[in-house]
């Protein structure tokens, strides 16, 4: 089974990445993933990056701080510690609360901003959030009932249709830099745009559940005890994924 999430990689559970620890070696040495110890991290995560979205939120709204320093210092800091974070997996203990510090940071500011240019205000917000954990509660309690699971060729799907929306979303940052905008119907409060943020986010749902898997594979395949970090901190690049696409829908909604 693959995911397309590219930090929950099919190979981060084999156990020669393991830096020589086998499965019978593990419990003895440094004790094994468990899927109580996943949930645990990716709570005191998503904890921490909230807690960072509210103290940047409040600094920019209420002081004369560039927001800058906090939209491109999370966001580039955030990108560079996820990049090494997914080749240094043994990092990801320590390296993980200060990924969700930096992309709280990132995420505050951009609420903010959002927020602020619609007519909701910051009950936008407050409606992103819901949504984001009602629709990631809803799907781990599916998960768990054994009624939410993806096949090989479902999984194939979105593997190629995540790829897809990367590349769309990447061109369209490149070409915006050169006062190019041809995307601008995906962007827009229009039919087109609304389709395609709930598109997104039922695909950012459907990372969610091939995150899901991954973590009940690492712990059927008695990985380390530090990859419950580092599967908490795939859980959280998918679940700020997820809160961004549900924002822009949101703020799209509210424009029309």
């Amino acid at each position: 089974m693959r995911t397309s999430n590219p930090v929950l990689k099919e190979e981060t559970f084999a156990p020669s990445n393991w830096s020589g620890i086998t499965s019978e070696l593990a419990p003895r040495q440094a004790g094994v993933m468990t899927t109580t110890g996943t949930v645990a991290k990716t709570a005191v995560l998503l904890l921490v990056c909230i807690a960072a979205a509210l103290v940047a939120a409040r600094v920019v709204d209420t002081t004369s701080v560039n927001p800058s320093i906090f939209y491109l210092g999370g966001g580039i800091g955030g990108f560079i510690l996820a990049l090494v974070i997914s080749f240094k997996p043994k990092a990801a203990p320590f390296l993980s609360p200060v990924y969700a510090i930096l992309q709280g940071a990132f995420l505050g500011t951009i609420s903010l901003a959002i927020a602020a240019s619609s007519p909701a205000g910051s009950m936008l917000i407050v409606q992103a959030v819901a949504l984001t954990f009602g629709i990631f509660i809803a799907l781990l309690v599916g998960y768990g009932l054994g009624l939410v699971r993806l096949g090989s060729t479902a999984t194939k799907v979105v593997i190629v249709a995540t790829a897809g929306v990367a590349i769309t979303y990447m061109a369209s940052f490149v070409l915006s830099m050169f006062g190019i905008h041809v995307m601008g119907a995906l962007h827009g409060s229009g039919m087109i745009g609304i389709g395609f943020s709930l598109f997104v986010i039922v695909l950012a749902s459907l990372n969610l559940v091939l995150d899901f898997q991954f973590v009940e594979r690492g712990v059927q395949a008695g990985a380390p005890k530090y990859m419950e970090w580092y599967a908490g901190f795939g859980l959280l690049v998918t679940l700020i994924w997820l809160y961004i696409e549900v924002l822009r829908l949101l703020s799209k909604i509210n424009r029309r």
